[in-house]
């Protein structure tokens, strides 16, 4: 095929292995994120070689991970932010230089390093983590605004800005009396760029996407905000920090404009497609003769890694006051190698700190890091119940799972328990407060429990599932419980325990899917409510008092589908 269809021919290739290798991994139940890996080995260099030009494949990958930031920065409230920004920042330092250190050491001692220089590299590559990945799956599991999905993304988002500093001081390891001066350059670099992007995202950025808004043309609002996205990015790396860094930046300085949801509705399809691609890329650079080779020593490097980085990880959070679910979730969410680990790893071959045989190592045991994250991360709750009943730890982590602090009278009865006090949860408390009804909130958000002091609101500060908090909440003398957490998981687990305390509870939960209605029925809830059912509801009620419908008409036909448990609106499953 003529030469200027080559690129073309390649995105062809690609994109249809990734499509058939996300669709295989879907029907075999695994991550579609294992498709792309694998679909990307099987056209790559070390597979069938179908692509010609993989250098220009690999630019376009870098797009994926642009636009994956950048609907990241868009969705990001910093308001949540502030909620976490202390273990955003000193959490993350920490992890980072405890992983750092660890790891130059161990390394040093066991002969895996040549010296102190190579140790410390090969700390600094195993201490980032996968903001794409963790990204991509929190996002499919709905967790993005839970307190473990934001304390995450918030350490994630920190490893970023690092990224930058890492890239700018490596060069100098070779010769030690740079260091310092090398790094001075690149904290000179992250302040001059967050001080301008302050002042365009205030005084520029704004007006001129309004102002692109206002033609009510669509193909040039899309068009601005790639060229933003995409801009801000390049800034940055010809700074010489990441393009995950500008890109982040970048969402940022839209998202507290009016337009930010339309232009993640834009950008939405092309971080998909180009995110497949990015993966894909991943997969090219794996070499599966040396996996194969090197199989027992790569599977326990992943072992000591992804367990070595939780145990740096769980205590850390723990230190910052967070509960030990919270803590266990974390720590098992980010303990994968990044993806930007690979970029390290490349600069650090090509500068001579690390082997030939350890960069294949390092990408062998990242690839398969980043395939167990989505599991790892379901494992986090289950083993958070597992480790309290561990006689040595039990002790230990028990006070990590007790209420933090407690402002309720030291008897009550009659009263409500409010599981959560998001969105939902406030209202439901502003519902039964204005009625008159005694109210007790749990809630394990330090800006939610500053709102419930304000308002003088009793509320316990804890993970609602936690037995130990439960213990604390009176539900035996309760009137009833309703349940209103971002969580799935934390929801069945809480209806399981609190009807294990006192099991005549009229408990009412809240679902988040069509499937958990009856889940949540078959444990025992008394009512179960499906937000976009009920707001299905309400306009079907509105339409048919416009039809001319009766009042008592409509009143029937509302409750009879609450009454089934909404199974005659439910969509028909395939």
């Amino acid at each position: 095929m003529a030469s200027e269809y080559s690129l073309i021919l390649d995105l062809t290739i690609v994109l249809g292995a990734t499509a058939l290798g996300g669709f295989l991994a879907n029907r075999l139940r695994q991550p579609v994120l294992l498709g792309y890996l694998v679909s990307g080995i099987f056209v790559g260099p070390f597979g069938f070689k179908l692509l010609s030009n993989i250098a220009d494949i690999k630019s376009l990958a870098e797009i994926g991970v642009a636009f994956l930031l950048f609907a990241l920065g868009v969705e990001f409230s910093l308001a949540e932010l502030k909620r976490v920004k202390e273990i955003a920042l000193q959490g993350s330092l920490l992890q980072i230089g405890l992983t750092t250190a660890l790891v130059a050491l161990i390394s040093v001692i066991a002969g895996w390093a040549s010296g102190i220089t190579e140790g410390i590299f090969l700390g600094a590559v195993l201490s980032l983590s996968s903001t794409a990945v963790v990204l991509k799956t929190l996002t499919e599991r709905g967790e993005i605004n839970t307190h473990h999905g934001q304390i995450m993304l918030a350490i994630l988002i920190a490893q970023d800005l690092a990224l930058g500093v890492m890239l700018a001081i490596f060069p100098a390891l070779r010769h030690s009396e740079n260091i310092t001066m090398a790094l001075g350059i690149a904290t000179l670099k992250i302040l001059v760029f967050v001080t301008v992007a302050i002042i365009l995202s205030r005084w520029i950025v704004p007006p001129v996407i309004r102002s692109f808004a206002a033609t009510e043309s669509n193909e040039l609002f899309l068009l601005a905000v790639i060229a933003l996205c995409l801009g801000v990015a390049l800034t940055t790396a010809a700074l010489g920090l990441s393009i995950a860094m500008g890109a982040f930046v970048a969402g940022l300085m839209i998202s507290e404009i009016d337009y930010a949801d339309q232009a993640l509705a834009k950008v939405l399809p092309l971080r998909d497609t180009f995110a497949s691609l990015f993966f894909a890329s991943i997969g090219m650079l794996i070499d599966p003769g040396i996996l194969i080779q090197n199989f027992v020593l790569i599977l326990e490097l992943v072992t000591m890694v992804m367990l070595g980085k939780a145990a740096i990880v769980l205590p850390i959070v723990l230190r910052f006051g967070y509960s030990l679910k919270t803590a266990t979730i974390v720590s098992f969410g980010i303990n994968q190698i990044g993806e930007f680990s690979f970029v390290l790893a490349l600069v650090g071959l090509e500068l001579g700190l690390i082997s030939q045989q350890t960069y294949l190592l390092l990408l062998g045991t990242t690839a398969i890091t980043l395939v167990l994250t989505p599991a790892w991360i379901n494992v986090g709750p289950q083993l958070a119940d597992k480790l309290t009943q561990v006689p040595l730890f039990a002790q230990y982590l028990r006070r990590f799972a007790t209420p933090k602090t407690i402002s309720m009278p030291e008897t009550m009865s009659g009263h409500v328990v409010v599981a959560g006090y998001g969105r939902v949860g406030q209202v439901i408390v502003n519902i039964l407060q204005s009625q008159g009804y005694p109210v007790l909130v749990i809630e394990n958000s330090e800006a939610s429990v500053q709102r419930l002091r304000m308002h003088q609101i009793p509320y316990i500060f804890g993970d609602a599932d936690s037995e130990l908090v439960l213990e604390k909440a009176h539900l035996e003398t309760a009137k009833a419980l309703t349940i209103a957490l971002p969580d799935p998981a934390s929801t069945r687990l809480l209806l399981k325990r609190a009807l294990a305390i006192a099991p005549n509870l009229d408990v009412i939960a809240r679902s988040h899917t069509d499937k958990e209605i009856d889940i949540l029925t078959q444990m025992g809830a008394i009512e179960v409510v499906q937000p976009e059912f009920e707001a299905a509801l309400e306009l079907g009620n509105h339409l048919l008092k416009t039809l001319g419908a009766a009042e008592s008409h409509i009143r029937t036909v509302i409750n009879t589908i609450r009454k089934d448990r909404y199974l005659s609106i439910r969509p028909a499953r395939e």
